[in-house]
């Protein structure tokens, strides 16, 4: 077909075979009860005319749904997220679905937007990595779609939802940091709004209490959504008159955006071998190759995909079962993910903190 041209239609296709519009149709979906010359010449025609199936119009013609899944991350630059979008697509496969894929740069109006977008595009439901905000996610809003919210959660919100044991998780990192003798410790996250943020802080500021060691509230940062916004923060910390001896980074983005700033400002204790300790949630790219110990809070963000996935799949399904009649009731699910400690960096110590 030339630039402006419009796409051939199922008639185009009948009449240049010579068949009927249905035998086309049952060509197409796979050439049952349809003989071998037959379907040949329906074939060679489609070919000939380049005709393209429009599958989602086809599923909401025969009611069954558009055959989409919306799905939503903050940051496709992320490899974090890129690893939650693999897994729902790993549930969803097998269903014969296919995903949508939207970003929000973890801005609510952007977030909205998306939202609205998939759900003006026919989506069967979303999946998403939640700013925090509310109303675009009421179900008048979503149109009656199931919802997964995933990795985060958002008070009010009535949704299935995937977490990471964040609390634990960065409890026991803290702790890691205090048994290597470190006292000073700040944080790094980004927006209180963000879930995983509070619930990082939250184990932060336990270990603290558990290892009796009091917390310097001027250390805690929050806000950093990016690299460049992260090393700035650390860049500002490591400028203090009492800079902190040792970092948690409560993301992997925070994590690179320290590395950067511990990159940038070689002071002479940082040459001679001083180095703040650090811990990071999330594993990041080149872990292994930092030159000093990284008390790293790991756990698997394809699984967290996967079973937000599989949850969505188990919404649908059930409302295709009950397609003539009201669905039954299914109560809410929170699946918590465990997360464990490892050391990572150059030179590496043994086992799990």
């Amino acid at each position: 077909m030339t630039a402006g041209q419009k796409s051939p239609t199922l008639k185009q296709v009948a009449e240049r075979a010579g068949v009927s519009p249905m035998t086309v149709s049952r060509v197409l979906a796979g050439g049952h009860h349809v003989s071998a010359e037959v379907s040949e010449r329906v074939l060679a025609a489609v070919s000939e005319l380049g005709y393209r199936r429009n599958d989602v119009a086809s599923r909401l013609r025969s009611q069954r749904g558009s055959g989409l899944v919306g799905v939503a991350i903050t940051n496709i630059d992320n490899p974090y997220y890129a690893q939650v979008v693999l897994g729902v697509e790993d549930a969803i496969r097998a269903s014969g679905r296919r995903i949508l894929l939207g970003t929000t740069a973890e801005d609510p109006e952007r977030e909205a937007t998306v939202v609205a977008d998939f759900v003006g595009r026919q989506v069967e439901g979303i999946v998403l990595v939640p700013s925090g905000a509310r109303a675009h996610l009421r179900p008048a809003a979503l149109a009656g779609r199931p919802l997964v919210l995933a990795s985060r959660a958002v008070p009010g919100v009535r949704a299935d939802t995937v977490l990471v044991d964040d609390v634990n998780g960065s409890h026991e990192a803290t702790l890691a940091l205090f048994e290597q003798g470190y006292r000073r410790l700040a944080f790094l996250g980004n927006a209180e709004s963000v879930s995983t943020s509070s619930r990082r802080l939250e184990g932060f500021l336990l270990a603290h209490e558990d290892a009796g060691v009091p917390v310097d509230q001027t250390l805690v940062r929050r806000g950093a959504h990016s690299v460049e916004q992260a090393c700035e923060t650390a860049l500002d910390l490591l400028a203090l008159p009492q800079p902190p001896d040792a970092f948690f980074a409560a993301n992997n983005r925070n994590a690179v955006g320290l590395l950067t700033a511990l990159a940038r400002h070689r002071t002479d204790d940082l040459v001679n071998g001083a180095v703040p300790g650090l811990a990071v949630f999330d594993q990041f790219d080149l872990a292994e190759f930092v030159p000093w110990p990284i008390a790293v809070v790991e756990h698997d963000a394809r699984e967290v995909g996967r079973i937000a996935g599989r949850m969505l799949l188990d919404r649908l399904e059930r409302g295709e079962d009950a397609r003539d009649h009201e669905p039954p009731e299914v109560p809410l699910r929170t699946v918590q993910m465990p997360a464990q400690v490892v050391w990572a960096g150059t030179p590496r110590l043994p086992g799990k903190v």
